[in-house]
């Protein structure tokens, strides 16, 4: 078994669920008392997060290319930032380093592929959302992606950032995002990402008729499979 890199903290509250459901796919896979091989490092989101709205992505290349040689001395066999936003930066923590990245658009556009899903809704930060990092990314693999309105963009950016990301589960919050999921699907998508890390703890499938796609779950799902030689 391959020893799993977690680049987490952006934020603990999805971190802890990449650790939970790594384990129990090991445990799935593998039976027994096994679970999986982790090194986490766990950054201060209070850091990062005014790099991210002040546009300083370098600076916020900087701290996660020095977490990435960290969990590549301490013994990883390859790598997982555990948040759709910084992927943004994945090129530079790849430089940094000599062990994979898994990258976390790469994983859900081969999920995507495999139910033959060619255009999709993306929810996530107005980052993922609005800028090329992301949508090109699975653009490249032949999906195509919806985007909410300017308005819905804004109204899911701030309940990932002062709601989500704090632990709070609201109600309206869980409605509006249903009613934006239900326009993308009246828009054209055939289903949706759940592009931000943090959005399953909000809403999941029995929410909802359209297919979702959580990426937090296909990328542990991802890494599991790395880690076992699958």
């Amino acid at each position: 078994m391959k020893t799993i890199g977690i680049i987490g903290g952006m934020s603990w509250e999805s971190t802890q669920t990449y650790y939970r459901l790594i384990n129990q796919k090991v445990r799935e896979q593998l039976g027994g008392l096994h679970s999986a091989k982790v090194i986490l490092y766990s950054v201060d989101f209070a850091e990062i997060e005014p790099l991210q709205h002040a546009g300083d992505w370098a600076g916020t290349a900087d701290i996660l290319a020095e977490a990435a040689q960290a969990l590549e001395t301490a013994g990883a066999d390859f790598l997982l930032l555990a948040t759709n936003t910084m992927h943004k930066v994945s090129p530079e923590i790849e430089l940094a380093v000599n062990i994979p990245l898994l990258h976390i658009a790469d994983a859900t556009a081969a999920a995507l592929q495999a139910d033959n899903i060619t255009t999709v809704g993306l929810l996530g930060t107005k980052f993922t959302m609005e800028q090329d990092f992301y949508r090109d990314r699975l653009e490249s693999h032949g999906i195509c992606v919806v985007v909410p309105e300017i308005r819905e963009r804004n109204r899911i950016h701030e309940v990932i950032f002062k709601e989500l990301c704090l632990g709070k589960i609201e109600p309206q919050s869980k409605a509006d995002y249903l009613n934006i999921i239900n326009k993308l699907g009246e828009y054209g998508a055939d289903a949706i990402i759940l592009g931000c890390t943090e959005i399953g703890l909000l809403i999941d499938q029995a929410d909802t008729s359209i297919k979702l796609y959580d990426t937090t779950e296909i990328h542990a799902d991802q890494a599991v499979k790395f880690a076992l030689g699958k």
